[in-house]
């Protein structure tokens, strides 16, 4: 069942059976433009549920589902040159999701290989209001598709505060199943303990989530699990031992100073202090962590996906790694 697949291995989920549509609230959410009273909004809450009382209450701010003045507001939504737009740019670039639904699939089928037990969640597409590219929600997950229109949208220039380049650039559709997945396991099944003060025990816990990106999304380029350049990689991979010296240097492993350690993990253009000229690659804590993690289940190949993410010890999992890179002669 197991065959080599490069640094992963890939298994065979083809006898493993999942239902999924992507659902696109943006369209049914749409036709309550010509007909914005209770009647018709009651359709759209029975069908959606709380996905619906969220969108209405928390990304539109539109108040409270239970009281039917919110309609007021959607009205002037819809009114809205600004939503029209978007509406035009959104079906543009995704008159459908067949792609991004096969891919979808694929990766809740991985996931049942490895947590069988796991109750997958709907899947709704909706317009986030620029607001974050995945929201998880009780038994959903909802797609803000206007944040994956391509990195040379239109609406992401007047963004940049918010979005800067280096964050917008990823704004694509081949980075809408990656995130899905990234999202499902930060937020819904691995959320990440508030005993994880240490630069360690974070650089484990985001090398974990990365590895289990690898292993359920096994066909996905790096660049896309971690949101790396070709370029930041290629400086990953080359300085991986300078970057693993510098932590020892400065003391960084066992450190608790938020302010200190969290610039590693944070998106960022560059890591201030490490490179020539600002060439140095973002997220160097989660990449190390990811190559941490790599090493360790090499070494464990009795550790099954469901163990190392339920291990909270990473002072363990960096021992038994033995990660010790060293430099290309």
């Amino acid at each position: 069942m197991l065959s080599a697949c490069g640094k992963h291995k890939k298994v065979d989920v083809s006898n493993i059976s999942v239902e999924l549509n992507i659902e696109r609230f943006d369209h049914d959410f749409d036709q309550l433009r010509g007909h914005t009273d209770s009647k018709h909004a009651d359709v759209l809450l029975k069908k959606y549920g709380q996905f619906y009382r969220d969108f209405i209450e928390r990304v539109l701010g539109a108040g409270s589902t239970a009281d039917t003045s919110y309609l007021a507001t959607l009205k002037k939504v819809f009114a809205a040159q600004s939503y029209l737009d978007l509406k035009h740019a959104v079906d543009s670039v995704y008159p459908n999701l067949d792609k991004q639904q096969a891919e979808l699939i694929d990766a809740f089928k991985h996931i049942k290989y490895y947590f069988p037990k796991k109750q997958l969640p709907k899947v709704y597409a909706y317009f986030s209001g620029f607001q974050a590219q995945t929201a998880i929600g009780n038994g959903y997950v909802g797609i803000g598709l206007d944040l994956f229109l391509g990195a040379d949208s239109k609406f992401y220039p007047a963004l940049i505060q918010a979005y800067p380049h280096y964050i917008a650039r990823r704004f694509t559709p081949e980075n809408m199943v990656p995130r899905v997945v990234e999202g499902m396991a930060r937020e819904d099944m691995f959320p990440e303990s508030d005993q994880d003060e240490s630069f360690l025990q974070k650089m484990i816990y985001n090398g974990k989530v990365t590895y289990f990106m690898d292993q359920i999304l096994p066909d996905a380029p790096d660049t896309l699990k971690i949101g790396y350049t070709a370029q930041q990689l290629k400086w990953s991979e080359n300085f991986q031992p300078q970057i693993w010296g510098y932590f020892l240097e400065n003391n960084l492993l066992y450190s608790t100073e938020r302010d200190r350690i969290m610039k590693y993990f944070t998106e960022a253009p560059f890591t201030n202090g490490l490179g020539e000229k600002n060439d140095s690659s973002p997220k160097l804590g989660t990449w190390i962590g990811w190559q941490i993690v790599r090493q360790y289940m090499e070494r464990h190949p009795e550790v099954t996906l469901q163990q190392l993410m339920a291990d909270a010890d990473a002072q363990k999992i960096l021992n038994e790694s033995k990660y010790r890179p060293k430099a290309e002669k």
